[in-house]
């Protein structure tokens, strides 16, 4: 599993219409997308307390080659990452490993909201393992709360960073929003391989 995400970010007096109406669009060309377990369309406002107006489309791949081709090859229905430089230019797309996946309890629910948590990796004579399980086992924790649609760990070695992405039936919780780096709004779900992406910790 790999996860990917890139950030688009408008002004302060941008019409954010523009992007809803982008992505009603839009959104429905990657509904049937191989090799794409989940692809949620993202926005995030200042009129919701964000320090920026953005566009910031998260994905979970279960085929790189399928992540390829949407970064790189031609695609003539126009549901690749060309259309977004056509429209935006090259922006930078960042990319991390999958380390492990839940299932919420609100999996079958549409989400309203999402939750992105960054963190550095502590440095580790020989326990990295260790608190990559204990991390993968709060988040299981997570992923049961009422709310809960998935909740997904990826690791970025070139920064040792680690993500933490969740989507929730209603807003973001609020004592999960306290320590989110950055909270969203869902326009959209597409999730053509959801089915075929690991569960639980990844070994």
């Amino acid at each position: 599993m790999y996860a990917m995400q890139y950030e688009i970010s408008v002004p302060a007096d941008y019409d954010m219409d523009i992007l809803r109406e982008r992505v009603a669009k839009a959104s429905r060309l990657l509904d049937d997308r191989p090799g794409l377990g989940l692809k949620a369309y993202l926005i995030r406002e200042l009129a919701d307390g964000s320090p920026v107006n953005q566009y910031a489309p998260f994905y979970l791949w279960n085929d790189t080659t399928a992540m390829s081709r949407f970064l790189f090859a031609g695609d003539g229905a126009g549901a690749g990452f060309e259309r977004i430089i056509r429209s935006f230019g090259r922006v930078t797309v960042r990319q991390w490993t999958g380390v492990a996946r839940f299932p919420g309890s609100a999996v079958t629910d549409t989400p309203a909201s999402a939750s992105r948590r960054t963190q550095p990796i502590p440095v580790h004579d020989d326990t990295l393992s260790t608190w990559i399980e204990q991390t993968a086992a709060e988040a299981e924790l997570l992923a049961k709360r009422e709310d809960a649609h998935t909740v997904a760990l990826a690791i970025d070695p070139t920064r040792w960073e680690l993500v933490e992405f969740a989507l929730w039936a209603q807003a973001v919780p609020p004592d999960v929003a306290a320590a989110a780096t950055e909270q969203y709004q869902v326009l959209h779900i597409s999730t053509p391989d959801l089915a075929k992406l690991p569960q639980g910790l990844i070994h």
